[in-house]
């Protein structure tokens, strides 16, 4: 396409020294409980026969995206804040950027699909099982990531054609579409709207689904509390809690013109970093059967 700029320069989120150890330290513990967190959701899922709902197949695959997302973005922030001059190469950039938006969207459409799920629990409990066979759960998941891949490809796409010539400092720490895109020499208007019904109207019709779902699950509630009801209302509220995180910030993002808003590097730590940490903490502190089968597993480890 024409480029002649091979690297990037991000600048970070501090070029204070004491700071950068400051978050490094925060961030590699964050990250930590990411992996720790997520791991030991997935082993326990795994391993737990009582566990074999396809609330919890949802959620084991949450768990896995969870770690392949925060990992995208996480390790390389990590040694860049260790570092003076903090430099990744164009194909590096151009590939971080892919596989963000591949698990973010992958966990955009799964996080729908779980609304779904505890809608048809709810809402049509006595259909739940046929509905939410184990095999429409595999074909629900596979559908997520196959979703994932067309519309990273498709914003991959749409950057790889820009002409990048000119000025390589990028005010982020991570490669996204819009810090890399302002840095193209032509006009990027028409890139910058379509990149933004892209990822933005994906972000909007998924949130828009959810609140629908859940809208309906409070209406039945409402009209038939049991204490059962209570207990998927409590799962319910969990869920709404990791919606909020991920996908406010995302729309506040991607659904306008990138060309015209500074840098939003701050925000983009809410769905990058705190959304991944929160999972598995709301996940399981609010959630008995997950954390009866950990306290299983832990003792049979010992």
């Amino acid at each position: 396409n024409f480029s002649q700029v091979t690297e990037f320069i991000l600048l970070g989120l501090s070029d204070t020294r004491d700071l950068q150890v400051l978050l490094f330290t925060f961030f590699l513990l964050a990250y930590v409980m990411v992996l720790l967190g997520n791991l030991l959701i997935i082993v326990t899922v795994r391993t737990e026969s009582k566990l074999s709902s396809p609330m919890y197949f949802l959620l084991c695959n949450l768990s896995f995206i969870d770690i392949c997302y925060t990992s995208v973005t996480s390790p390389r922030m990590l040694v860049d804040l260790l570092l003076q001059r903090k430099a990744i190469a164009f194909e590096d950039c151009i590939a971080q950027l892919f596989f963000l938006h591949f698990a973010g969207a992958s966990e955009m459409f799964l996080l729908t699909v779980m609304a779904y799920d505890r809608y048809t629990a709810i809402c049509k409990p006595l259909r739940y099982r046929a509905i939410m066979s184990r095999q429409v759960c595999w074909v629900l998941v596979s559908a997520c990531w196959a979703g994932g891949f067309v519309h990273s490809i498709v914003q991959t796409l749409l950057t790889i054609q820009l002409p990048f010539c000119g000025p390589n400092t990028i005010d982020n720490y991570f490669c996204d579409v819009p810090s890399v895109i302002r840095l193209a020499c032509t006009d990027i208007y028409v890139t910058e709207w379509l990149m933004a019904s892209n990822s933005g109207l994906i972000s909007l019709a998924c949130f828009l689904v959810l609140v629908i779902s859940y809208t309906f699950i409070l209406v039945t509630i409402r009209v038939r509390f049991t204490e059962g009801h209570w207990k998927a209302l409590s799962t319910c509220g969990s869920h709404v809690t990791v919606v909020t995180l991920f996908f406010v910030p995302c729309m506040f993002i991607y659904l306008q013109p990138f060309s015209t808003f500074p840098s939003n590097k701050h925000i983009c730590m809410i769905y990058t970093v705190f959304s991944p940490v929160m999972n598995p903490l709301i996940y399981t502190l609010r959630n008995n059967e997950v954390k009866a089968s950990m306290w299983k597993l832990w003792k049979r480890c010992r």
